[in-house]
């Protein structure tokens, strides 16, 4: 998958889920459309699993989840191909990030992205969990 596909889409705006679908769903549907080990590796989101309305939050948060346990869209079956899925997936949304020029976001999204290690490395997923409200005003 070659990047974020963040169009505009009928009912919802840059990156935005369109009315109807959640940022989580499109997500998957776009790591699905990239072909390879990802696609075979994604699953539909469970309802209401969704965290945010932009793809680009969705693809970091999910990324992290990869890393650690826990992700709603990926097979974690496979623990090496979940570590590089959440490499891709932080890389992805950062990458997006920047085409949009929000500087401002990929500072805020690569703090939490340290935070949430942070506390997976002192034992704390609770605090990660926590980290996260930062990216709520995206």
């Amino acid at each position: 998958m070659p990047g974020l596909d963040t169009t505009p889409q009928p009912g919802g705006q840059a990156g935005r889920a369109p009315v109807g679908r959640t940022a989580l769903a499109d997500l998957a549907d776009g790591l699905r459309a990239g072909g390879g080990l990802l696609a075979g590796a994604t699953v539909d989101p469970p309802e209401g699993a969704g965290f945010h309305s932009d793809v680009v939050v969705e693809a970091i948060r999910e990324g992290e989840l990869a890393h650690y346990g826990g992700a709603r869209i990926l097979d974690e079956r496979d623990p090496d191909l979940a570590l590089l899925a959440g490499d891709h997936l932080y890389a992805l949304g950062l990458a997006e990030l920047a085409r949009r020029e929000d500087l401002e976001a990929v500072t805020l999204l690569a703090g939490i992205i340290a935070r949430c290690a942070q506390a997976h490395a002192e034992g704390q997923p609770a605090d990660a969990a926590k980290a996260w409200k930062a990216a709520e005003g995206l």
